[in-house]
């Protein structure tokens, strides 16, 4: 069985000054038809939603190509494609209890593949309306030790399908050039190509903690900036003035930009840890029901962490990073390092063993378990007939490989020894 491993670099494109026109007319044609089918396929409240890409083109592709003559026809697949993969998305959200709305594009991004694009080492041609454009990539003087270096001009990596974007404030454009690489599932490369990053989301405390002991934002903070954006809301609607309105409408606004921004900052952490480590995953635990099971708390109900998985997952994306959720049975209590499930084991922010003695902060010890479950997964998808397949994790103190030779069950644990002090903490801890 063969592994995949992709990354995503960012190459600037020198683009032909009289070309880059042509590029922004692709962009609004490309964004019409993903907003044309994503007004096509929402049907919420009134109706079930159109998830499928299949049903999608044969609905509307003959209309996408008669308004847009000149875009290349794999184009407005893949701007279907993104239409209704988002709109599955939205759909799950709405499932879990979370608000949505239609999708809507507005921003510089086409999606290109081998159909639409021929890649090359050095240079990119690119299907436009007014035919192709070649544009060079500006690469480092140095490419070594560089991702230019270690992955696009990488023989043992190709190119596979691609986003072009543009930076308004810099007038450029870059090619998001995702980077493949299939590896034989019993060779020994695979040790360094299959790593997971685990994170522990909490509602107290740290908004997450990862294998690696890094600590990322603060949830204390979180929950007073809301408190005290509550209380204040609750004095303006008493008031009931007109200016009260207005003041809770300007107040709303503010807090919600803030709090979107500290979670934006705290998801790009954790996919720089990631990052750091060379991890090819991020797990986390499936918290889709959490809510419903353990408490009807405001505090519970308004817990951040789908919007930090979410933004997690966009950014690892763009990184080639998968990002998984795990079974979240006994992460807390389960003593990563013999595997004792003793619910005695944790007390509040302690974490210690009754029965091997090891002690380690607790969401640390679980952000632990919630990665070793995503490598076994891993590990048992690739096991190979001849058994020795094996994945890893990224810790503090290194990495631990889970091997299938001789493990039949979840009962593998590290014997490592560490230090019970107070893992590492980020810039977002304060």
């Amino acid at each position: 069985m063969a592994w995949d491993v992709t990354r995503t670099v960012q190459i600037r494109l020198d683009v032909p000054d009289d070309r880059k026109s042509d590029l922004h007319a692709t962009n609004q044609q490309f964004q019409y038809c993903a907003n044309r089918t994503a007004e096509w396929a929402w049907r919420y409240p009134h109706g079930d939603c159109v998830t499928s890409k299949s049903e999608a083109e044969q609905a509307i592709y003959d209309e996408l190509r008669e308004a847009t003559d000149y875009l290349h026809a794999n184009l407005v697949q893949k701007a279907i494609k993104r239409a209704t993969k988002d709109i599955g998305n939205c759909v799950d959200r709405l499932s879990d209890g979370e608000k949505t709305s239609q999708p809507h594009y507005d921003t510089f991004s086409i999606v290109y593949d081998k159909r639409a694009a021929t890649f090359y080492r050095d240079k990119v041609s690119l299907a436009t309306v007014n035919g192709r454009v070649e544009c060079e990539y500006d690469l480092p003087e140095h490419p070594e030790q560089t991702p230019h270096g270690e992955y696009l001009l990488n023989d043992d990596y190709s190119f596979s399908t691609s986003t072009v974007h543009y930076d308004n404030e810099t007038d450029e454009f870059y090619l998001h050039a995702a980077m493949e690489r299939t590896i034989d599932a019993d060779s020994p490369e695979k040790a360094e190509d299959s790593k997971v990053l685990g994170v522990d989301c909490n509602v107290d405390d740290h908004i997450a903690v990862t294998s690696t002991g890094r600590f990322v934002g603060n949830a204390d903070l979180l929950n007073h900036e809301r408190r005290e954006f509550e209380k204040r809301r609750g004095d303006l609607l008493q008031t009931g003035t007109r200016s009260a309105h207005l003041t809770f409408q300007r107040i709303g606004d503010r807090f919600g930009r803030w709090s979107e921004d500290y979670i934006h900052r705290c998801s790009k952490g954790i996919v720089a840890e990631a990052q750091r480590h060379d991890c090819t995953h991020i797990a986390f635990e499936d918290l889709g029901q959490i809510r419903e099971r353990i408490s009807d708390g405001k505090k519970f109900q308004q817990w951040a962490f789908g919007e930090l998985q979410e933004q997690v997952e966009n950014k690892a994306e763009m990184t080639g990073i998968v990002v998984s959720k795990v079974e979240p049975a006994y992460t807390s209590q389960q003593c990563s390092q013999c595997g004792c499930t003793l619910e005695e084991n944790r007390n509040g922010q302690n974490f210690a063993c009754l029965d091997c003695s090891y002690a380690v902060n607790a969401d640390y010890n679980a952000a632990k378990n919630v990665a070793r479950k995503l490598a076994l997964q891993l590990q048992r998808g690739q096991k190979s007939p001849a058994g020795g397949a094996f994945c890893q994790y990224a810790l503090k103190s290194g990495t631990l490989i889970v091997n299938a030779t001789g493990v039949a069950s979840d009962h593998y644990w590290s014997a490592e020894r560490e230090s019970t002090d107070k893992p590492i903490a980020s810039a977002m801890g304060s």
